[in-house]
């Protein structure tokens, strides 16, 4: 047989094989798809809607640390019902308690040879901030001693006399003499100890101390080293930003609404704002403003003289069930208006129903509860970290 026969039987014979092993793999893999189960519709519709629901739900939430909170700069404040009729807006300006601010004078007259601290400095209580060389000090210092040497020559005398009194040696009225001028002698002592102590004399008897009777700062300060002072000068001025107040002016109709322990709201310049309740308010209006006093307090550290501003709530006012926020702390999110809720992990974006707008202020009618904690300043934070899309800790 010829070659070129030959070879063209053999590549017949292969495309038959290969034409065989084609047709054998489309049958099974047409029996496989026809034999295998398939899964339920309802249950695959099912899956896809739970997990887009579930990415919903991730995507309004926000897992923050109280420390990152803190180092982002937002604030956190509590709601409560009321609206925007019933707040009373006020200027207010910090005080200090009574028990928070100290002036500090010279207890006697005298030049001023020491000074050992400088405005602006921490002081604790019955620190020494300066020295007063003084000659009354000399003259309290000096009655003291004598005070004190007449007191224990009269507990030597009595003593004796008491002895003499039980020897049958000396009569009783003499013992009672020695007894009775030995308690005069120690009332004049400790009557020249308090003064001397009053006076602050120092243990030499040559200055007089100028002390701090609270720890705080020094807010202000006149004192000039070599200066001659009078008792009743003032020399410093000691506060404790700790124990502050906050005192507002308002007028008749809104002292009537108000009553101790409604809520308060005191904003700073800096946009922080701090929670507070009222303490008290004046029964009578001031002579010349015509305006009543409203007392407010507060727990953070504030220094005396700043001004700031008060929202007061009157709770016999807060029937309405609205709730009122700052401006800031309603954010918009996918067209809906957004308020992000503290939670334990770290915020919740939910979605409100906005009311009334008045002065930075926004009524919110439902979406929120008194209880609820949100954020004000600086959410708009929150809102630029879900729309990066991160489901992880911050």
């Amino acid at each position: 047989m010829p070659r070129k026969s030959l070879i063209a039987g053999a590549n017949r014979n292969w495309l038959l094989a290969g034409a065989a092993l084609i047709a054998a793999t489309g049958v099974g893999f047409t029996a496989a798809k026809l034999t295998s189960p398939k899964s339920p519709p309802a249950t695959e519709a099912t899956s896809a809607e739970g997990e887009a629901e579930g990415a919903d739900h991730a995507a309004d939430g926000l897992v923050m640390t109280a420390e990152r909170i803190t180092s982002a700069g937002i604030q956190l404040q509590p709601v409560a019902t009321g609206g925007l009729a019933s707040e009373i807006l006020a200027q207010a300006t910090v005080t200090a308690q009574p028990g928070g601010e100290a002036v500090l004078t010279a207890r006697a007259a005298g030049s001023i040879a020491r000074i050992t601290k400088r405005l602006g400095d921490s002081v604790r209580a019955g620190e020494t901030l300066a020295l007063v060389e003084s000659r009354e000090a000399s003259q309290i210092a000096a009655a003291r001693s004598t005070a004190a040497a007449k007191a224990e020559l009269a507990r030597k005398v009595y003593a004796r006399e008491q002895r003499l009194y039980e020897q049958k040696v000396s009569p009783r009225q003499d013992m009672e003499a020695a007894q009775a001028e030995l308690a005069a002698a120690e009332a004049e002592a400790r009557s020249a100890n308090l003064g001397a102590r009053a006076a602050d004399v120092t243990s030499d008897g040559r200055y007089v101390a100028v002390a701090s009777p609270i720890s705080g700062r020094i807010t202000d300060m006149s004192a000039s080293l070599g200066a001659f002072v009078q008792p009743e000068t003032e020399l410093f001025r000691v506060s404790d930003p700790s124990k502050v107040q906050v005192e507002a002016a308002v007028g008749p109709a809104d002292a009537a609404r108000l009553a101790a322990g409604d809520q308060a709201i005191v904003e700073l310049a800096d946009g922080r704002t701090l929670n507070a309740r009222v303490r008290s308010i004046t029964p009578g209006l001031g002579g010349e403003t015509r305006q009543a006093t409203v007392v407010v307090d507060v727990t953070a550290s504030l220094p005396p003289g700043l001004a700031v501003t008060v929202r007061l709530l009157p709770k016999r006012e807060s029937s309405s069930g609205a709730i009122v926020i700052p401006d800031e702390a309603l954010q918009s999110l996918e067209g809906r208006d957004v308020v992000f809720v503290r939670t334990a992990q770290g915020f919740t974006a939910r979605k409100v129903t906005v009311g009334q707008r008045s002065a930075g202020r926004v009524e919110i009618t439902a979406g929120l509860k008194p209880e609820d904690t949100i954020a004000t300043r600086n959410a708009f934070l929150l809102k630029a970290e879900l729309g990066k899309g991160e489901g992880g800790e911050h």
